[in-house]
């Protein structure tokens, strides 16, 4: 009983939060005085907050009537929920990242400014360059409320120290070879760390709770959370069903990844390999160890790619949401959008070039830059989103975990998931 009161409790905390920004227009109660802007950011990397807030300074240099720019830092894990108990209590900030799940809710709830004159009609901002494919996520009635300043394909990290003392061969021979396979990563995932001690595999921020971080991996079996019309339910599909016994075996029966309860960085020196996006390139230290970065593996259906999206707002009821919009255009304007792009991958059709990204990605390869950056933005598919996703997200969590346990009956426990899932994708 305990655990539903929570789950309804949190969409009712996102819907009701949401609802309360989207009453009453955009700087209708605008402060006096030079306005002190924040934005929430999940990111409290250094190298992060260094840049945004170099770019904040050069903004308020040519704009006095902006008085302070702060970026303020939510738990990664807890974001979203954060980002709207703030909204709800009235702490709402002038703009905000938006994860992709939840932007179908955001999106739609009124309590966003639509940004599509504030940008167009900014000098030099080159509107037309955005590719539409990464706008589509941020539109709601031909209106753009958020702009995708992250489109970031997820890629493998790899310890290549860590897999030749264990005489595996790297995922770079293994795709010269063309044996770059999920069957193939989950072997040398497995022989590494029994060789090593040290975890495998680790798909970065799932750690048994961020269940949409898992279709970096059933994508490969041409496997989906929901239907394309986010009406049916797909977690008890074949595709799924194989997909998430192929993770099972891996995780308890071969030891590829570190199972429930288990900690491994792999920026730290602590797993093999490990899935996530460019933006933790950020975390690798000189001279820590040898590393690469490759595609994700082919599964069962061939290559595919997986993309986390993230969109910037202003709050439409902010006291200061003109000069937060005006902020964002400069915030991602060509200029500052080729820095981000070190480590957001800028949704910029001229920027998306091997030869552009290399001058701020230093620690990686034109190659990598091409064929994990550029084919994974232009070929892949977004992370699960889908309106009401704070409770359709709980309830997959719960939902999932019987099947992080060793004697798991992985068919049940996916069933299971449907039976509680299917009446929310259903309204």
């Amino acid at each position: 009983m305990r655990a539903g009161k929570a789950l309804r409790g949190v969409a009712v905390a996102l819907a009701g939060a949401l609802a309360l920004t989207a009453c009453g227009g955009g700087g209708e109660a605008a402060d006096s005085g030079p306005a002190k802007l924040r934005m929430t950011v999940w990111s409290a990397n250094e190298a992060h907050l260094k840049l945004f807030n170099e770019i904040a300074e050069e903004y308020r240099k040519s704009h006095p009537d902006v008085a302070e720019i702060k970026f303020d830092p939510l738990p990664f894990d807890t974001y979203t929920t954060t980002l709207t108990t703030q909204i709800a209590g009235g702490n709402a900030p002038d703009l905000a990242w938006v994860f992709e799940n939840s932007a179908p809710d955001f999106v739609a709830s009124g309590a966003l400014l639509p940004l599509d004159d504030t940008l167009k009609k900014a000098e030099g901002y080159q509107y037309e360059d955005i590719s539409p494919a990464t706008l589509k996520l941020w539109q709601n009635d031909g209106k753009l409320f958020a702009y995708p300043f992250s489109t970031s394909p997820f890629g493998v990290f790899v310890n290549t120290d860590l897999l030749k003392k264990a005489g595996q061969k790297t995922p770079a021979e293994l795709i010269a070879a063309g044996q770059w396979t999920w069957d193939n990563a989950l072997a040398t995932a497995a022989a590494t760390a029994a060789n090593s001690g040290k975890a495998g595999l680790v798909i970065r921020d799932f750690d048994y709770k961020g269940w949409d971080n898992l279709s970096t991996f059933w994508t490969g079996w041409g496997a989906q959370a929901w239907s394309e019309d986010g009406k049916t339910c797909g977690f008890n599909s074949p595709e799924m069903v194989d997909a998430m016994t192929t993770l099972h075996k891996a995780t308890f029966t071969q030891k590829a990844l570190p199972g429930p309860g288990t900690t491994a960085d792999f920026f730290a020196g602590d797993s093999a390999m490990t899935i996530t996006q460019i933006s933790r390139a950020s975390l690798l230290k000189d001279g820590g160890f040898g590393w690469d970065l490759v595609p994700l593996p082919a599964g069962p259906k061939g290559d595919y790619a997986v993309v986390g999206q993230a969109g910037l707002g202003v709050m439409k009821k902010s006291p200061h949401a003109k000069q937060a919009a005006d902020f964002l255009a400069f915030f991602t304007n060509p200029t500052n959008s080729a820095k981000l792009a070190q480590f957001f991958p800028a949704p910029r059709q001229s920027q998306l070039t091997a030869e552009t990204l290399a001058k701020t990605n230093p620690k990686l390869k034109p190659e990598q830059l091409q064929k994990v950056v550029i084919d994974g933005i232009t070929n892949g598919v977004v992370k699960p989103n889908h309106s009401g996703q704070a409770e359709l997200s709980q309830q997959v969590r719960a939902g999932l975990d019987p099947l992080w346990q060793p004697n798991a009956d992985v068919k049940a426990v996916l069933d299971g998931v449907c039976a509680k899932i299917q009446p929310l994708l259903a309204k």
